[in-house]
């Protein structure tokens, strides 16, 4: 337990040292692109392409590249297979997409969008390659070399995507330059990862991946549907131009989950598939987790909600401040999405169709009420009703899956107390020092700091418990989320 305890801890900082790096870099080349060369209209295009992309990266590789991290078995038994499997579907996925193109770019709103579709979707097929590579460095917790792959990705997309859009190319130079970052990316991981793509093929052993992995890819298509449904509504109902605006808005209120979920989960789902057959320790494994993510998540969202115009003005310029009034809502969805894809991880280890059941039930329940709430106000009602769902009809639902792992209403309340109290205490700063000093920036930035300065003694215990060696990870990795070799220029 002691050697999983120091590899976990090592991947963690060389996890959360990329997640950094990335987010920081990723945010300034947004800046860059949405100030001087981008407009709303564009990045909505965009949008629309990651709405298709990620979606199809939910399925591509069925699931089966979640064995490589969670079976016991020697990789050389079953990666070529994978592989294969992989490979194959993504393919033909990509296929599909390039035949409908037309029709899907039409029915979420941007029938100019089909090219974009086209070329932006081949990065699927290159996922589905690069997945086993990715699989073997998250099962062996080798997020250093992972960190290196990811800066490279990072660096072609970004330079390929600005150069591109700083010659008038538009949305296509977004597509352009994240085919040239995962080009560059699946290279890197057949160098980090070395022997890890070879083509094979062994029924028996495909019929087993499949069985163990659609369960997955369908959990993760309903969790993609979950995280896209709200852009497509925006798109089909309100067009490109408003759906550039939230996506604008979407962005800033992932920073937290990006930043801290993201860390988390490279090292959390291999974490919490070791503790799998000990509920006890998968319980406190989870507690702990969920206190620290929360700690670290909630005063980011909290200042965000209370300061959203004079942040989204100060950092994209005027011209985007219609995105401030979705931003409000879904910074509280930022919140709830940190502790529900720690949720998602503890269940994908053993209880899939709970986790499934939970999914479907939210996105049943979310289209619903965003068709409802665009009509009636615009993207304010959007993210309204992409927070009224989660929290009043979803938690139940996680809470009763949850159960039979042992983890308890009561033992999460307590995981959270902290971070609750100190984003009331910050809400409460905020207010007072907004109302006494004004609405300029200077009163926003006073507000911030004397914010963060009452939370800090509030948490200051969970942050502490980081270091001790004797509580299980603060993990959760899932291998590659959908879109984690897109290389997203836009935060």
């Amino acid at each position: 337990m002691s050697d999983l305890n120091q590899a976990v801890a090592t991947a963690t900082r060389w996890s959360l040292i990329n997640t950094m790096v990335l987010r920081i870099g990723s945010f300034a080349a947004g800046v860059i692109l949405a100030r001087f060369f981008l407009s709303p209209r564009e990045f909505g295009l965009y949008a629309v392409g990651l709405v298709v992309v990620n979606v199809m990266l939910s399925l591509n590789e069925l699931g089966v590249s979640l064995a490589l991290v969670r079976w016991n078995l020697e990789l050389p038994r079953f990666a070529p297979t994978v592989l294969t499997l992989s490979t194959v579907s993504s393919s033909a996925l990509y296929v599909v997409l390039f035949a409908a193109a037309p029709s899907v770019a039409a029915m979420l709103g941007s029938p100019d969008a089909t090219t974009l579709l086209r070329v932006l979707c081949l990065t699927v097929v290159i996922d589905g390659i690069a997945c086993v590579p990715i699989a073997r460095l998250t099962r062996e917790f080798k997020q250093m070399r992972r960190m290196i792959v990811d800066l490279a990705n990072f660096a072609v997309t970004n330079g390929v995507t600005i150069a591109l859009a700083a010659t008038g190319s538009g949305a296509m130079s977004f597509a352009w330059g994240a085919l040239a970052g995962n080009l560059v990316a699946l290279i890197g991981f057949a160098i980090a990862s070395p022997g890890m793509l070879r083509f094979g093929w062994d029924p028996a052993m495909a019929r087993k991946l499949v069985r163990f992995g659609v369960p997955l890819a369908g959990a993760s298509l309903l969790t993609l549907g979950i995280l896209n449904v709200d852009s497509a509504v925006v798109g089909a109902v309100l067009g490109p131009v408003a759906l550039g605006f939230y996506q604008l808005a979407l962005n800033m209120s992932n920073w937290p989950v990006r930043v801290v979920s993201e860390t988390a989960r490279r090292v959390t789902f291999a974490g919490f598939s070791r503790l799998a057959d000990s509920p006890a320790e998968l319980a406190a494994g989870f507690y702990r987790a969920l206190s620290i993510i929360m700690a670290a998540a909630m005063p980011i969202c909290t200042v965000l909600a209370w300061l959203a115009e004079p942040v989204i003005v100060l950092v994209y310029g005027p011209k985007w401040a219609p995105a401030a009034t979705a931003l409000r809502f879904l910074v509280i969805l930022g919140v709830l999405r940190v502790a529900y894809e720690l949720a998602y991880d503890c269940l994908a280890t053993s209880r899939r169709r709970a986790l499934m059941a939970v999914q479907g039930w939210w996105l049943l329940t979310l289209v619903p009420t965003l068709l409802v709430m665009a009509h009636m106000a615009g993207i304010a009602g959007v993210a309204a009703g992409h927070v009224l769902v989660p929290l009043l009809l979803v938690l139940p639902a996680f809470l009763i899956a949850l159960a039979p792992l042992g983890i308890r209403p009561g033992g999460i309340l307590l995981a959270c107390w902290r971070p609750l109290v100190g984003a009331g205490l910050m809400s409460a700063v905020l207010w007072t020092t907004l109302e006494l000093a004004g609405r300029g920036l200077g009163a926003a930035v006073l507000a911030g700091f004397l914010s963060v300065l009452v939370y800090g003694p509030v948490v200051l215990p969970v942050l502490r418990g980081i270091r001790r060696p004797a509580a299980l990870p603060d993990p959760a990795a899932k291998t590659p989320t959908p879109a984690e070799l897109s290389g997203e220029p836009l935060q």
